[in-house]
């Protein structure tokens, strides 16, 4: 495979999108196309920026050297230089400005109002995040605030922006379903954590996941699951529970196996962005 394409890590963008398809879906019959592709595509380069700057990242801090379970990437693979990693970061970096300004621009109608400032600093804001999650001297997925990240950018961002884009509007639930969607993103970093835990601790680079230890960050990913269905179910989403065999099954091949984590990657993945539909249901 080309190893640009590796390094974006294609599998990860379904869930990238699951807050804004969310969010736009319940502002329903609100809806304008071009904001929502336009949100779609800041979105995903967000996203595909994350991943580039955790590669480059973690390279750098040489946590990576060690490719138990999972796929090497381009840097470690030794098929991409540092050089054109940096390059491809700078890049997304570029489509981030360049989308997130012609989504509020498009969903505004300006870009001097209040509302426009708010959502163009929230997008610098998000543009940080992605590239100081492992990058960087004083990275935050390093000291263990990744899932503060991952829930606030990919749930309550994404789900309340994608609303508020369209309605220019807010309420409660919009919220809480904001936080129900962000808790299983966030059960896929934590996945990911569980799976490099022991590499992690020798690197430094200390994880949610770390800090709670095998058992105990198995019963976080089992209650960040839970606590998702609960919120949708108390907001009469219940649709969503529909998931709840394939979650079962998921929670016991994480308490059953301490390898081949990776696998259940994809599958927490692309059911998060199925439950963000089944929620308009």
């Amino acid at each position: 495979m080309n190893p640009y394409i590796t390094s974006l890590r294609l599998r990860t963008l379904p869930l990238s999108v699951s807050g804004i398809i969310l969010g736009t879906g319940l502002a329903y019959p609100q809806f304008n196309w071009v904001v929502f592709a336009l949100a779609i595509c800041t979105t995903l380069s967000l996203q595909i920026l994350s991943n580039l700057s955790n590669e480059l990242g973690d390279a750098l801090k040489g946590t990576d050297a060690d490719q138990h379970g999972r796929e090497a990437y381009g840097l470690q693979a030794g098929t991409i230089t540092m050089q054109q990693m940096r390059s491809m970061i700078l890049l997304f970096i570029g489509l981030c400005v360049v989308f997130g300004t012609a989504l509020v621009w498009t969903a505004f109608g300006t870009l001097n109002s209040e509302a426009s400032w708010v959502f163009l600093g929230l997008g610098a804001l998000a543009i940080v995040g992605a590239i100081k999650y492992t990058l960087g001297k004083h990275s935050y997925g390093y000291m263990g605030l990744g899932d503060v990240g991952v829930f606030l950018f990919f749930g309550l961002l994404s789900t309340i922006g994608g609303y508020y884009l369209q309605t220019q509007a807010l309420t409660w639930e919009i919220v809480a379903c904001g936080a129900a969607i962000g808790l299983p993103c966030v059960g896929v970093l934590n996945l990911n954590n569980i799976r490099d835990m022991n590499n992690d601790r020798v690197h430094g680079k200390r994880t949610f996941a770390s800090w709670l230890g095998p058992i105990g960050a198995r019963v976080y990913h089992t209650l960040l699951l839970v606590a998702c269905m609960a919120i949708f179910a108390g907001y009469d989403h219940w649709w969503t529970l529909c998931i709840l065999p394939i979650w079962a099954w998921h929670l016991w091949y994480i308490w059953t196996h301490s390898d081949k984590l990776d696998k259940q990657m994809p599958v927490l993945m692309f059911t998060t962005l199925i439950v963000s539909i089944l929620a308009l249901i």
